[in-house]
């Protein structure tokens, strides 16, 4: 009898099956060396597909954008990206699909990647099976209806939040996690630094195979994008699609 009781506190214990959380970082780029994420993280990521930086030995940067709600600035970030002939990826919520379903269909007509942020932009990390498959198919659904994409194919957890259990069922389900590899604070809506913050966090982390973040509640992102996209094609940087990336990482590893 002693020993039942222990298996079965064993199998109903809620705290021997969470699964452990990581908030993703790394220490910022300078001097155009990539950042690196620790050899326990690079090791979760790697085992699952995931991605937050490309090939250390090529001029090539990545943008994307997180956008849980609209502030006014995305229409000047679309013109930008479309004056400069810039590819961009959209990671957005549910929120953001209904209050602003035109910009959606913008960035969808002028060739822009949409990714999905969940539906709610919950802890994804601590949410059941059931709730993860529901925050991203729900988010598809939506997508889907309001500008005629069949699905997303990658994923940001909202915050960084994650563990192995969410990377290994978002694979399941078809969804890769994207990260980054470079970022800054620039999500407060009320509280703006400047143009020139944001351009010279930009600049400074910029470095190959960067895969940049940035959040379009800003008024410093859209005014410190143009000159920082022509500043960095200057310095012999191509800006590339996250479908490219994926490819030169799935080309790579079967070569591996």
């Amino acid at each position: 009898m002693a020993a039942f009781i222990i298996v079965v506190g064993v199998l109903f214990n809620p705290f021997a099956a969470k699964a452990e959380e990581f908030h993703w970082g790394f220490k910022k780029a300078t001097g155009g060396v990539p950042p690196n994420a620790g050899a326990a993280l690079e090791s979760i990521l790697e085992r699952h597909g995931a991605i937050y930086k490309g090939k250390p030995d090529e001029k090539i940067a990545y943008l994307t954008f997180d956008n849980g709600y609209e502030n006014g600035y995305t229409e000047s970030i679309l013109d930008t990206l479309k004056n400069e002939d810039v590819p961009a990826t959209f990671f957005l919520t549910g929120h953001y699909l209904k209050s602003a379903a035109p910009l959606v269909k913008r960035m969808v007509k002028e060739g822009h990647t949409i990714g999905n942020h969940s539906y709610n932009h919950p802890n994804m990390a601590s949410a059941s099976q059931q709730k993860v498959e529901e925050e991203l198919k729900k988010f598809d659904e939506l997508l889907n209806q309001t500008a005629g994409v069949q699905r997303t194919s990658y994923f940001r957890p909202p915050e960084g939040i994650f563990s192995e259990t969410l990377l290994a069922q978002a694979n399941e389900l078809g969804y890769r996690h994207i990260f980054w590899s470079v970022a800054f604070i620039d999500w407060h809506a009320n509280k703006p630094k400047g143009k020139a913050y944001a351009y010279n966090e930009l600049m400074t982390q910029l470095h190959p195979g960067a895969v940049i973040l940035m959040h379009t509640v800003s008024p410093d992102n859209a005014e410190a994008l143009p000159d920082f996209i022509r500043e960095a094609k200057k310095l012999g940087y191509e800006f590339r699609s996250l479908d490219d990336l994926v490819l030169e990482y799935e080309n790579l590893n079967s070569i591996l």
